[in-house]
């Protein structure tokens, strides 16, 4: 018997085009999961890290923890390690709050995006299934390939003549336009 597969979207918190679609079986845990999203992210793995169920507001609600190991009853977290996604999965819309690194606090946005009743054969779960947007560099800057320099220069280079030209209008016309009210704001109105 095949379990259903969830995807997930995991949003950086500070910029909603950053994100990354991240597939698991039900039954895997918040411990796969945090370790995707690490790998996705291209982020080490030497932080703790707290997942937390939320809302549709982003509230942070109950935690699940990569340090504790065991669930117990009124611990303030639960157990990554223990806890089956699927086993928090109550909305179809279902959001979390990732958060890694407590010094540093990189928070992501994480909501299911769809459920598959069917495995995709051969494929190794947790799987990502997408990215998109350059991932926050985890410690200052991150170190950016040549193919990547040159495909940010060639993005810039469309229409680059177009937008000098544009951005040099826009600059006149204020410049005129403050000149005027500094001419008008010394020929005095008093």
């Amino acid at each position: 018997m095949s379990m259903a597969i969830l995807k997930f979207r995991v949003y950086w918190e500070e910029d909603d085009q950053t994100y990354r679609d991240i597939e698991l079986q039900g039954n895997q845990t918040f411990m796969d999961f945090h370790k995707a999203i690490l790998v996705s992210f291209e982020f080490d793995s030497k932080h703790p890290a707290s997942f937390y169920e939320s809302n549709d507001k982003w509230a942070y609600g109950r935690e699940l923890n990569s340090e504790v190991l065991v669930n117990k009853k009124d611990a303030p977290a639960l157990s990554m390690i223990k806890t089956p996604v699927s086993a928090l999965v109550t909305l179809p819309d279902q959001k979390f709050i990732y958060v890694y690194d407590p010094a540093k606090k990189w928070t992501f946005l994480v909501e299911l995006i769809g459920v598959n009743k069917e495995e995709t054969p051969r494929r190794v779960y947790p799987f990502i299934l997408r990215k998109e947007g350059i991932a926050p560099a985890q410690y200052g800057i991150k170190g950016v390939s040549h193919d990547k320099i040159m495909e940010i220069e060639e993005k810039y280079d469309l229409g680059a003549e177009e937008m000098a030209e544009g951005f040099g209008d826009e600059g006149e016309g204020e410049a005129e336009a403050t000149e005027t009210f500094t001419e008008e704001e010394t020929g005095g109105f008093e």
